[in-house]
């Protein structure tokens, strides 16, 4: 049985899939309030990983973080740098790349989730509170220049992705 912060955070993932969902089903006419549900949603998903999260399990690991943190961090600034232009079908396609090989990393059994309820132990629902109490995250306007293009190519690269932007 999956304990408490997996259950959390994996019906988030949920959740943020069926957003990104609904924001494409015609891949021709994104549905932008559909997509920044989406968007603001997967930035707070990204803090409360960062902040509250793998910040619990370096602590209690004698400020050693988890062996994942590193993989986990590269994936996050991918993300969050194709986060910033308006999305077009290219980047909702690398969201969906890197997500589909992200998760399982944080979700399988054995994954970042099951190490953090394992280190956690009885601090798992104090940190479980937290999570479902964390701050929304101040989403910015997108911002659609070639610098901002370029920056999001070399994090997904950064990250070992080999995507078309």
């Amino acid at each position: 049985m999956r304990g408490k912060i997996y259950k959390y955070l994996a019906d988030d993932h949920e959740r943020l899939d069926a957003l990104l969902e609904r924001a494409v089903l015609d891949p021709d006419n994104i549905d932008m309030s559909a997509y920044a549900q989406f968007r603001s949603g997967l930035l707070k998903h990204i803090a409360m990983e960062e902040k509250i999260l793998l910040s619990a399990a370096r602590r209690l690991r004698g400020d050693e973080p988890l062996p994942v943190a590193a993989r986990l961090r590269l994936d996050h600034g991918a993300l969050t740098a194709l986060l910033v232009p308006t999305p077009t079908a290219s980047i909702v396609r690398a969201i969906r790349a890197i997500l589909k090989a992200h998760n399982p990393i944080e979700e399988d059994a054995g994954g970042m989730y099951d190490q953090c309820e394992q280190l956690l132990g009885a601090e798992a629902d104090q940190i479980v509170a937290r999570l479902q109490t964390a701050s929304e995250v101040k989403v910015l306007p997108h911002v659609d220049t070639p610098f901002v293009m370029e920056a999001a190519r070399r994090a997904v690269a950064r990250a070992g992705y080999d995507l078309d932007l």
